[in-house]
This record gives structure tokens, sequence and C-alpha cells, in this order.
């Protein structure tokens, strides 16, 4: 082994593993370098990963993880999740059939300095998903929320006037590219690190008001509660009825898609997969920086890496199926009262 392979076995695993997935998986997928990060001279690719339909109408599910570089759990789970996509490709007709008529994009590490080096931020000290030129509306926490005082403190979101960060503008552009086209898309952002329950948020971070599609969030929600009732207790909400935050990469891309493609769906939800639940059983991970956002003993993380495959097998099929569930005008009319009761009442 090489003195770069050794290092990048010590400090960032989840690369070898991503890169012996494509290599596994090369006649199933299509995949592009859209950035790489030059990482203590190591230069590290950030990987887009397509499956599944060609058609420029199919829908599209995004899959993204590792934008928070001391939540690598987020990686491991996507990459969980496409070892087992690969493999079944191999034998299961059905999926493929199913893959005829959706598409599957992938961008499992979007922060690899911050997964190198245990931080947060990329490398120049940014909170990524701090760092896209919009503010939050009305009250937000200090700090937490975003700030421009210095980049040695947590969130920072860059200085006032600077483009976005490389890694910040890699998944925009992913996203534009691939997603707000198509006439329904969902995003998965996955992090870790927000109270000991499993949650699935929606937009927005930026305002205590819902989203547009708020209807179809309620609908979505109802679905996986019908389709799976003894499913993995997930909260299923706005992000924004705990806190609010400036910058948010998703939230951007929201607005840009209710702003040019009046007529298509996206939907962007955070997997927060509640890390305070792992301190409680283990309370010798707060020892560890970052214990406080994954999980350390193995049968646990062993446990958390095939939890949430089903919640993505449920939220393909929605994108597949998308015309079966999505509110009709009178319907989403009830649905946005019955949401706005749910959550903002």
């Amino acid at each position: 082994m090489t003195d770069s392979a050794a290092l990048i076995q010590r400090h960032l695993p989840e690369h070898l593993e991503l890169e012996n997935l494509l290599r596994a998986g090369a006649r199933h997928l299509r995949y592009q370098t859209v950035h790489s990060v030059d990482i203590d001279g190591i230069s590290i690719p950030i990987r887009v990963i397509e499956l599944g339909s060609r058609a420029p109408r199919a829908p599209v599910i995004g899959f993204f993880g590792g934008v928070h570089g001391v939540e690598r759990i987020g990686t491991q789970v996507l990459l969980s999740w496409l070892h087992s996509l690969i493999h079944r490709l191999d034998w299961d007709s059905s999926l493929r059939q199913q893959l005829e008529r959706v598409r599957l994009v992938f961008m499992p590490m979007i922060n690899p300095g911050g997964i190198w080096h245990h931080r947060r931020s990329n490398l120049n000290g940014v909170d990524l998903m701090r760092n896209a030129p919009i503010d939050a509306m009305g009250p937000k926490p200090w700090l937490v929320s975003g700030h421009r005082i210095s980049s040695h403190l947590p969130w920072f979101r860059g200085k006032r006037g600077e483009a976005m960060q490389a890694e910040a503008l890699a998944l925009v552009n992913t996203v534009r590219q691939r997603l707000l086209h198509a006439p329904f898309a969902i995003s998965v952002d996955c992090h870790s690190g927000f109270g000991r329950r499993d949650r699935l948020w929606c937009s927005y971070a930026r305002s205590h008001r819902p989203i547009h599609h708020i209807a179809e969030v309620l609908a979505l929600k109802r679905l996986f509660h019908n389709t799976y009732p003894h499913h993995h207790p997930y909260i299923i909400e706005p992000q924004s009825i705990h806190y609010t935050t400036h910058g948010d990469l998703w939230d951007y891309l929201y607005d840009e898609s209710r702003e040019q493609y009046t007529e298509n769906i996206f939907l962007p939800f955070t997997l927060e997969m509640g890390s305070w639940l792992w301190v409680r059983k283990n309370p010798r991970q707060m020892f560890d920086y970052f214990g406080f956002f994954n999980p350390v003993i193995g049968h646990r993380k062993r446990r958390v890496l095939r939890q949430h495959l089903p919640l993505f097998e449920f939220l393909t099929a929605a994108t597949q199926c998308w015309h079966s569930w999505v509110p009709g005008p009178l319907q989403r009319e009830l649905l946005a009262q019955e949401a706005l009761v749910e959550w903002f009442g």
C-alpha cells in the first residue's frame, strides 16, 4: 500500500469504499467528478453518481451526504444504500425495471476535507449549509443560525459578498442540472446531531412560513405512515418549527425551483439522525468529538446503516409513482390547511 493510500485508509476510508463500489457497479452506474479537494497534498474527488432512467422527463430522487465533516454517518448510510442497489441490480429484474422509470442521483461525500480533519466546516472554515446567499427571516438563534464573525467559530457563513464555497457550488450545480428540470424531484440530505429521534425535515430553514408545497409534504408523510404503519419512528416535520438559519442550500435551491420551474415539484428533505440517543446509551462517546454525531459501538453503527434503507426504498418508489399520490387542486387546498394546523397551528 502506498503512503497516500495508507493515509486515505486512516482518515477517509469512505473514499476507498466509494471507489470500490464504483468499480463493482461499473455496468450499472454513470459517474462524474464535479470538484476535487486537495487535502495534505492528496487530491480527493467529489463524485456524482447516477442510476436508472436517462429520459429527460423522468422523475428524480437525489441522495446527498457529508456536507458537515463531523457527521460522517450520513456518508456511510448512503454508501450502504448504494451498495445494496448495486448488488441487487446484478440479479433483481424488478429493480432494473423500476429504474427504467426513475433516476437516482448520489452525491455521498460533499465535504471530504471536513471528514478528514474532523471539522464541521470545509477546509476554509466555512459551514457549507450556511453558505448560500440568503438570510433567515424573523427571529433566529445567535451563532447557530450562521454568522460572519470568524472562521474560527462554528457555523461561519463566509465573508459577505464572497462567492459560494466550491463544495457548496458543486452541490448547487448538481441539483440545478440533474433535479430541478424534472417534473417531480425529491432530495434527501443526510445529517446527524439533533435530538434523540430521527427526523425527516422539509424546508424551510430560513422562514417560519410553510413552503408552497406543504400539502405535498403532508401527503407524502401520510403515504409513508399508511404504507409502513410499524416503521422506524421518524418525526416528519418542517425544520423551521425548531429553529431557522441563514444560508441554507436547500432553501436557496427550493426558491430557485419555484422561480424558474413553476410547473415542477421539488421537495427537499433532510434526514436528521438523532445522535443524542447514541451518546445517552454510551456516554463515553462525549470524550470523542466524532462521538457526538456518529454511533461508535459496532452493533449500533450496523443498525443505523440498515435501518434507513426502507425509507430510501419508499422515497424512491414514491418518486417513481408520484402521479399516484400527489394531491389534485381540491385535495391540495384541504391538505394545505391541515398541514398548517398540524405543524404551524
